[in-house]
């Protein structure tokens, strides 16, 4: 039996859902345990591209996904993602926590007048409702999965809330009346929906666990974006490192036996916040363009910058990453000189972490090694000793630092265009 556990090492966007989807062939069950459909997960299969935002990537492989009590959902988001995959031919096997919270009309709307409220210093949400969500399932005003399935609880609950609600969209000055009638019968209706799917999924995972089932647990944006850890308050507002995994599955931490750290082998970021290695020149525009980097979810462009293993070594540290997985490695191919972030100058003084100050943050200089490009590869190579030659020097380089081996590096979009080391 294993639990492996896989997470994003920077800000998101490393390939988590090629990279889960490529070791859901050895699960039984694959877990989402944060975010909502703020998360975007691209996968290629052949020459059809799944984009999956709150559905577990398993289901392209025909696993069990479950969404776990960490997770906020957007019910009308989660039913579309299901009809879609349906009409491409992919019933998804889906089972969803009756303790997950659900996605509000207020929500919504409260994240996009926060948004506006906050001006040049706003956080650069997707304005989806997931802060929101978090803020009021942490205050004990949220409305859950198993709340939906019962409408005189939901009634209830709405009678105690949406005037709350309503008292603090009228202080935001927006012209918006909280209809409750419509508001119960929509998500009363949703839930009759998703009943089907709803159901004691900790239990499940627990019981999976005792009859040696394979679990991968899939996480939702990155490390440098987590509540504590991330360039705070520029982050997302659930954890998104190891140790918010079992929490938002309802697992002892001591079955995890694997914690696979995806790293892009630049680094990129959407939205607001620092980014200390970023590269404002043709550099930072060559990456953007050739590695696609624009939002699953959004469509934003990303910000691109050279490797950061301070990044790196942060998430390593915190989560007690066992393994490595390289992505995009073929997005560098082309270029002269590619640099690596190996520590940082500030006020006059070298430092090997990441400071909890966003200001200092801000003041950041990184002090880079500089390794020798190489030229275009085939995508579709199966061994490391196969790639140039100062490619197989940047990965070593990147073992060394972070001294943490590499098990997978993936060289294209495609499930097959990767090499298992």
């Amino acid at each position: 039996m294993t639990v492996t556990l896989v997470i994003g090492t920077q800000w998101g966007d490393e390939g988590k859902g090629k990279v889960v989807d490529y070791f859901s062939k050895h699960a039984d069950y694959v877990v989402r345990f944060q975010g909502g459909n703020n998360a975007g997960h691209t996968i290629k299969v052949g020459e059809e591209i799944y984009k999956l935002h709150v559905t577990p990537s398993g289901v392209i492989q025909g696993k069990i996904g479950v969404i776990g009590n960490g997770v906020v959902i957007d019910p009308e988001s989660l039913l579309k993602e299901i009809e879609d995959l349906t009409k491409r031919g992919i019933k998804p096997k889906l089972l969803i926590s009756d303790r997950a919270h659900i996605i509000m009309p207020y929500h919504k709307i409260l994240d996009g007048a926060e948004e506006q409220y906050l001006g040049d210093k706003k956080i650069g949400t997707t304005k989806r409702g997931i802060g929101p969500c978090y803020s009021d399932k942490v205050a004990r005003n949220g409305i859950r999965t198993n709340d939906l399935l019962d409408k005189n609880t939901l009634d209830v609950l709405l009678d105690r809330i949406l005037p709350i609600k309503q008292k603090i969209i009228d202080a935001y000055g927006i012209d918006i009346h909280l209809n409750k009638k419509e508001i119960l019968e929509t998500f009363a209706n949703y839930g009759n929906r998703l009943r089907q799917y709803i159901t004691t999924t900790h239990i499940e995972l627990n019981t999976a666990i005792q009859k040696e089932k394979n679990i991968l647990l899939e996480g939702a944006q990155g490390t440098m974006l987590d509540v504590d850890f991330g360039t705070y308050p520029f982050t997302t507002s659930s954890h998104t490192i190891a140790g918010g995994s079992t929490i938002g599955i309802g697992i002892g931490p001591k079955h995890i036996n694997e914690i696979i750290g995806i790293v892009k082998a630049y680094t990129t970021r959407v939205g607001q916040g620092p980014l200390p290695t970023e590269l404002l020149d043709k550099t930072g525009t060559y990456l953007q363009q050739k590695g696609h980097e624009f939002g699953t979810t959004t469509n934003r462009p990303r910000r691109c910058g050279w490797l950061d293993l301070i990044v790196v070594n942060h998430s390593c540290m915190i989560s007690g990453i066992t393994k490595l997985a390289i992505t995009k490695l073929d997005v560098l191919s082309g270029l002269s000189k590619i640099k690596i972030c190996t520590h940082y100058q500030l006020d006059k003084k070298t430092i090997d972490y990441f400071p909890a100050n966003i200001d200092d943050v801000a003041k950041i200089i990184p002090v880079y090694k500089e390794f020798k490009g190489w030229k275009e590869f085939q995508s579709d190579t199966k061994q490391l000793t196969d790639l140039p030659k100062e490619a197989q020097i940047y990965l070593s380089f990147i073992e060394k630092e972070t001294k943490v081996p590499i098990a997978l590096i993936s060289t294209g979009p495609g499930r097959t265009e990767t090499i298992e080391v």
